[in-house]
């Protein structure tokens, strides 16, 4: 008889389509808590066992570090190495909306980790346009290396009018089901998470991933990219100021956010801009010239003032100051150079623990649920908690940027 503890490490193990186990004991009793039950065995032999249509329990002994395997034809007790062999063998992940710095970054970890826990990745490309028509292809290692450092997400990512429909929807459950599919993780924003809702209800486990530059996703502090995107508008805010001072001009700067002013005031309190202009605020143009007159009347030669694309665009500004002010100004228009380039380290491990948490849930029986960071924990929360809130930008960040800003 071969020695089978040290085999019992190997615990399951697959061959020709049907599962093995190693069944190592010794005359002993183990005590194993099962919600509010508690299960006593006693074990007295060594055999080696094949199954495949009968319930079982693996459990180890703690003292021993041994194996062990309880046979139950009533219900399946496992432990949670045991229940995430069994409980998906296949996953999808997509992207979808607008990209976002970092999404790449959330991928790689995605198939990673699925391949640490012995399961089959599928990328699904360009969206739930890709799902509905079958654009999906099986991932390994080697489909995600060197991708943690680039932009983007070379899944791609594409609108979809059609799968708003129940025959887009129906479309897309057909294909997962197709090739047995069993959970689908969503990297994208709210009108994404709302599509990964739909997936749900029809019987394929879902879990989304908070990816957008605008930060506007209640129930997390941070999504992926925001990080990069401020960089990205500080850095660019930065050298706009070199050439406002030399022609000491007023430079109003738009940048995105959507209906989320997060971008607009996080940069404009790290690159000191004399105004910001938010959808969650009161932007009285009154309040805006009389901050920009005394700049001017205490010998301030030029102004930066940043406009969240919420709120109106920064050429409408630009032709209020001068009406009420006949002062001279510039504006630009940041646009899609925020969504773009290397996402920073933090968009990195932000997007990596998400990515592999995304996996763990799924693997762990839960769905319908969305992953989030709250005070630098990696939390999770319902869809419809998340969907039903408002997202609630921090105030008090825009109250200092007015008194530090005078």
């Amino acid at each position: 008889m071969r020695n089978l503890n040290r085999l019992a490490s190997t615990l399951p193990f697959k061959m020709g389509g049907v599962f093995f186990f190693f069944l190592a004991v010794e005359s002993d009793t183990i005590v194993y808590e099962v919600e509010t039950c508690q299960i006593f065995l006693t074990v007295c032999h060594i055999a080696l066992v094949g199954v495949t249509d009968i319930c079982f329990a693996l459990i180890q002994s703690v003292e021993k570090g041994i194996w062990y395997i309880l046979f139950s034809f009533q219900g399946i007790l496992m432990t949670d190495r045991m229940a995430r062999w069994f409980s998906m063998q296949k996953i999808a992940v997509l992207t979808s909306g607008g990209d976002a710095p970092g999404m790449n970054a959330a991928v790689r970890a995605a198939v990673r980790r699925a391949a640490f826990h012995g399961i089959q990745m599928y990328g699904v490309y360009h969206g739930y346009e890709g799902l509905m028509y079958g654009d999906i292809q099986e991932m390994s290692l080697g489909s995600v290396g060197d991708i943690i450092h680039r932009g983007g997400t070379i899944l791609y990512s594409a609108r979809s009018e059609e799968f708003k429909t129940e025959t887009g929807q129906q479309k897309a459950i057909d294909q997962l089901k197709r090739r047995g599919i069993e959970g689908l993780i969503v990297i994208g924003g709210d009108g994404s998470f709302r599509g990964a809702q739909k997936i749900s209800e029809k019987g394929v486990a879902t879990i989304g991933v908070p990816g957008t530059i605008d930060n506007d996703i209640p129930c997390t502090d941070f999504t992926i990219g925001f990080d990069t995107a401020l960089n990205t508008v500080v850095d660019a805010i930065d050298k706009i100021r070199d050439t406002a001072t030399s022609h000491e001009r007023t430079y109003i700067i738009e940048v995105m956010g959507r209906d989320a002013g997060d971008l607009a005031l996080w940069s404009g309190l790290a690159a000191g801009a004399e105004s910001i202009l938010i959808p969650e605020a009161d932007n009285d143009m009154n309040d805006i010239v009389e901050r920009l007159e005394a700049g001017h009347r205490r010998g301030k030669k030029h102004t930066i003032i940043i406009v969240a694309e919420g709120v109106g665009s920064a050429s409408h500004y630009a032709e209020e100051i001068k009406k009420m002010t006949g002062l001279e100004t510039r504006v630009t228009v940041l646009g899609h150079i925020q969504r773009g380039g290397s996402p920073t380290a933090f968009d990195r491990m932000l997007a990596s623990r998400m990515g592999a948490a995304a996996v763990d849930l799924l693997l762990e029986g839960k769905r319908d649920r969305m992953v989030g960071i709250r005070n630098n924990e990696i939390v999770d929360v319902d869809f419809q908690e998340a969907l039903s809130q408002k997202h609630h930008l921090d105030l008090s960040i825009y109250q200092l940027a007015r008194t530090l800003s005078i």
